[in-house]
């Protein structure tokens, strides 16, 4: 029987991919039960006992390795977790320092390397568009408010100003830089990242690499509409086939190991490259709703299996997010915060 803990289990308005990853797994494993593992007790999937099985609080990445393995290991002892798929960009350092350990006592994974998740890290995307042949738009790493006044002399507006793990905003004065260069600075940390905006469609590409330079299936969508967080509501299935050439490269220069999503910009026929995610995306469903379960491919390649390398889909198929309102018993969230599990 699988039993697969999901991170990334939030499904708010900045939405995790967790969720997706669960669905992709129900549609593809009948025996399966599904573990899902948090940070924070008011996230949604936590109360979401039909696709959830159970629930476990884990401590936060920042405290280390040893009590986030201590937890893992009593899940473990638990629920008999023998797969983990992270969704989130933040814990995934330390399940890559743990990766060894945690196969040693049953629990596989299968995500990118320390030099892989590095490599693409946002601070270091310039030089890794070098090596793989696609333009940047011009950006700045900044971690004082004089070298932001700098770069924003350089960049002029409007501007992108990006945390170095999650959240971006466009600033169309200095007023509104400042204030986000605050903000982003007090919740990720430096550097910031000032980065000029290029018009054009936003065309995304999720993806798993092999881990020897090919893939198990790519499936991009351009947005067409989204929230105030930049996060997608409605998208479509496209194929393009410089784009997929240019996700080819990047696999195959890095020999990227595991699930990854490439944003990039496209102005008339030119690709500017955004950012390279080292995780499933929230829209991750499309993929499985239009015949490309790349979940089922990371948990089969986890597990020593051979997965599917087939992406045959459709151009055209529509992606829709919407909300949806539930109730449930407070003992439900009264046990998560006393006991850290459900």
């Amino acid at each position: 029987m699988l039993k697969a803990g999901i991170t990334g289990i939030n499904a708010v308005d900045n939405p995790a991919p967790g969720i997706g990853v669960v669905k992709g797994l129900r549609t593809a494993f009948s025996d399966l039960q599904v573990v899902g593992l948090s940070y924070d007790v008011t996230e949604p999937g936590i109360f979401l006992a039909s696709l959830i099985d159970r629930v476990f609080i884990l401590p936060y990445p920042s405290r280390g390795k040893e009590p986030f393995f201590e937890r893992l290991m009593y899940v473990r002892e638990k629920t008999g977790l023998n797969l983990v798929i992270p969704n989130l960009d933040s814990e995934l350092p330390l399940f890559i320092s743990l990766e060894d350990e945690l196969r040693d006592e049953g629990v596989s994974l299968f995500i990118p390397t320390k030099a892989q998740f590095e490599l693409r890290a946002k601070d270091r995307l310039i030089r890794l568009a070098k090596r793989i042949g696609i333009s940047v738009p011009e950006t700045k790493m900044v971690s004082t408010e004089a070298e932001l006044t700098k770069a924003l002399d350089d960049v002029g507006f409007p501007v992108m100003v990006k945390g170095v793990f999650y959240e971006a905003k466009i600033a169309a004065s200095y007023v509104e830089a400042l204030k986000f260069f605050r903000e982003i600075s007090s919740r990720w940390g430096f550097p910031v990242i000032v980065q000029e905006v290029v018009e054009g469609d936003e065309l995304n590409v999720v993806g798993v690499g092999d881990g020897e330079g090919g893939h198990f299936g790519l499936v991009a969508m351009k947005k067409l509409t989204t929230t105030s967080l930049g996060k997608v509501w409605m998208g479509v299935t496209i194929r393009n086939e410089a784009l997929f050439e240019s996700v080819e490269h990047f696999v195959s220069e890095t020999k990227w190991r595991g699930a990854f999503e490439y944003e990039v910009k496209a102005a008339g026929s030119k690709l500017y490259l955004i950012e390279i995610n080292p995780r499933f995306p929230a829209w991750l469903y499309l993929a499985v709703g239009v015949g490309v379960n790349l979940p089922e491919r990371v948990a089969k390649a986890a597990l020593g299996e051979v997965p599917s390398r087939d992406w045959n889909y459709e151009a055209g198929k529509l992606y829709v997010r919407y909300t949806e309102d539930f109730v449930t018993d407070m003992e439900v969230f009264k046990r998560i915060i006393t006991r850290g599990e459900r």
